[in-house]
């Protein structure tokens, strides 16, 4: 299973890769889109939607996609940034806020409009900050520094807690998932953004790195809420992944989790900076 866990990823990388670097901006945006109807499908699963139902849930989460890239190409300068603006804040809401207190109070949710409307709040700021992180400055180098991140905690706190894991996180949500390995994650960020810092012209400033450390352990606390989020949503559907379309890594919901809950907070911070 881990050889083609790893098989897997090496693909998906360098597909991604070449996506970043390669793709013209519109190519980007339609992939952005579907991976978006993706995420709306598995959702759509994990909320208990089947048939005309579930059809109904993303074609109304492709709606609001292309109703934002719509607004983009149609608005002005001003109107755009407080629409990613409003977009991002319902994000901030819903991972700083509403998450923590469900994981917390082991909260079950049995409306489905709940959960339709939970989705959207996971699924439309994720696809708009790939858009937004992609084009920011050094593009595409700002989108790749977080998603690397994610990565790389994700990584670290997978090894540090298959060799070192004996004090259960949340047990009763993601059993395998230990207090040890949340401090191999920040550890492994840490090794890499000093490297990033030393090595990238974009972070060559002395001063930048203690705010940069601290904002990469904020990211791995973000990592592991959306990656615990995800985890509790599958456990209430009574399912292990959240599809299939990856071989040996489950669904598109399953790769991107800690992703839903640090991307769009990273595009509010990058958004509130600019209109700073």
């Amino acid at each position: 299973m881990l050889k083609l866990r790893v098989i897997t990823a090496i693909v998906l990388l360098g597909l991604l890769l070449a996506a970043l670097f390669l793709l013209p901006s519109a190519v980007w945006a339609v992939l952005v889109v579907v991976m978006v109807w993706q995420g709306a499908v598995e959702w759509a699963r994990l909320s208990g939607f089947v048939g005309r139902k579930a059809t109904l849930y993303w074609l109304l989460t492709l709606s609001w996609m292309l109703a934002l890239l719509w607004l983009d190409a149609d608005a002005g300068a001003a109107q755009q940034v407080y629409v990613h603006l409003a977009v991002y804040l319902v994000a901030a809401l819903l991972w700083l806020v509403i998450v923590p207190s469900w994981l917390i109070t082991g909260w079950k949710v049995k409306q489905p409009l709940l959960m339709a409307l939970v989705g959207w709040a996971v699924l439309i700021p994720t696809g708009l900050a790939l858009l937004d992180l992609r084009a920011a400055d050094p593009s595409p180098w700002m989108l790749l520094f977080v998603m690397c991140l994610v990565w790389v905690a994700d990584i670290s706190a997978y090894f540090a807690g298959r060799r070192f894991g004996k004090n259960k996180l949340a047990p009763e949500i993601s059993p395998g998932k230990t207090w040890e390995g949340v401090a191999g994650a920040v550890f492994g960020v840490s090794l890499y953004v000093v490297l990033v810092w030393s090595f990238s012209p974009h972070f060559s400033h002395r001063e930048i790195l203690p705010p940069l450390l601290l904002a990469a352990w904020w990211w791995v606390v973000l990592a592991v809420i959306g990656d615990l989020f995800e985890s509790a949503v599958k456990r209430q559907a009574g399912v292990k992944d959240s599809g299939a379309l990856l071989p040996g890594h489950g669904g598109l919901l399953d790769r991107i989790d800690a992703l839903t809950s640090t991307l769009p907070l990273a595009a509010l911070a990058l958004l509130m900076q600019q209109l700073g």
